[in-house]
């Protein structure tokens, strides 16, 4: 019997479940509202990031804050139009931050976090697409001395769970672009992905391989008794047996007419990228710490990426936040020439800083997969892995209760 299953939302998450979706038998339809590729799964930086372990909603986040903000020459941004948005998240944050739900959340993250690499390599092995994920780890460098004492001893005390890392050799300290570092540290299981336009059409077309299809339009959603209906452009789609809602930042809005109050935000990030430049090809993504900055070469170009802007979908970005990104490049001596290309992408991000991945209590056809925050990249084949799991009636492998959308609903 023909299992029909719609899926909303393009992303990396998206296209990584309506995949999993397709190679587990059923017939599948992604419905893509982004068809320029501005989403946030477009625009990372590419980093496989087993290491993040600890949620962000947390007390050291908290009081970090004060050091951190944009106008203190922090990475954090507050702007001031969108306090509605970024005020009630904030506050749903410090009760996500209270010791007992710190040590849940970081036990939950970590389950999740434990099968995304063996999840990326099974996926990377089956598009064939040659040196797509590269494991050869990521550096973490300080320039300052007190930096580097600091930094290297909150990693050593951190929770990474399946991540590895050593110091960094002389040999590699002496190769890092830009000013000589007082110390490094080299991840060494960690992995990037090589180019993300490679991997979108990997992906795509091994859906369509799979005998998925891409409808392009805008999804909206109503109930229908007990379950969810979907309207692409105002028409609405038959032969549907389930329904996933993988939108990213949009999934808030596009879940409301069921019931469902998600306080998602969007955490805007920017980035640079540069076509001209001599960066060493050899080295994996770059942390500079201490500004807040991760530096990525792709296959055509190098990209800088940075800050934590908190603020509604459709704020104007900011020139500011570009513009620094131009003076960390500038300060640092980096072999990256303009012009740069600049880009901006909402995060979407929930404040306790997990996941919302399951089934829908308004909506009995209706499963969810959004809200990965930093780790959409990273989490993409494993949340593809769950999803079917989920659709299928079988018990995941990973306890998925707690990121469930009833956590915002007591």
């Amino acid at each position: 019997m023909q299992r029909n299953m719609i899926v909303i939302g393009g992303g990396i998450v998206g296209l990584a479940s309506a995949l999993a979706l397709a190679r587990a038998g059923w017939q599948v339809r992604l419905v893509d509202a982004d068809p320029d590729r501005q989403a946030a799964s477009w625009g990372n930086a590419g980093h496989i990031a087993i290491e993040q372990v600890t949620p962000l909603a947390s007390w050291a986040t908290v009081r970090s804050l004060p050091r951190r903000r944009f106008g203190a020459g922090g990475a954090v941004a507050l702007p001031a139009a969108a306090w509605r948005r970024w005020l009630p998240f904030g506050l749903r944050l410090l009760g996500a931050a209270r010791p007992g739900s710190f040590v849940r959340g970081q036990r939950a993250l970590s389950g999740l976090l434990a099968g995304a690499m063996p999840a990326w390599q099974w996926l990377a092995d089956s598009l064939d697409v040659p040196d797509l994920l590269q494991v050869r780890g990521h550096m973490i460098a300080w320039h300052g001395a007190a930096a580097a004492a600091a930094g290297r001893r909150a990693w050593t005390t951190a929770e990474i769970g399946t991540a590895t890392f050593r110091d960094a050799t002389v040999a590699e300290l002496q190769a890092l672009p830009g000013p000589s570092a007082a110390g490094a540290i080299r991840f060494t299981n960690t992995a990037q992905i090589a180019d993300l336009g490679v991997l979108d059409r990997a992906l795509r077309a091994a859906l369509a391989a799979a005998g998925g299809t891409i409808l392009p339009g805008r999804a909206t959603l109503h109930l229908a008794g007990d379950e969810a209906r979907v309207l692409v452009d105002g028409v609405a789609l038959a032969d549907m047996d389930q329904l996933l809602v993988t939108a990213g930042v949009a999934s808030g809005r596009l879940l409301a007419p069921l019931g469902h109050h998600v306080p998602i935000i969007a955490e805007r990030g920017y980035h640079l990228r540069a076509s001209d430049h001599d960066w060493p090809a050899d080295l994996p993504p770059l942390v500079f710490e201490e500004r807040a900055m991760i530096v990525t070469r792709y296959a055509g170009c190098v990209q800088v990426a940075s800050f934590v802007e908190f603020a509604d979908i459709d704020t104007p970005p900011d020139p500011a936040k570009w513009e620094r990104l131009e003076a960390h490049v500038s300060a640092l001596g980096l072999p990256l020439r303009p012009p740069f290309t600049r880009w901006m992408g909402a995060r979407p991000t929930l404040p306790d800083y997990l996941p919302a991945i399951g089934r829908s209590s308004r909506a009995s056809n209706l499963l969810y997969a959004f809200g990965h925050q930093h780790l959409g990249l990273t989490l993409a084949a494993v949340t593809g892995d769950s999803v079917v799991a989920l659709a299928e009636g079988r018990a995941p492998a990973i306890d998925l209760a707690p990121f469930g959308l009833h956590r915002f609903e007591a």
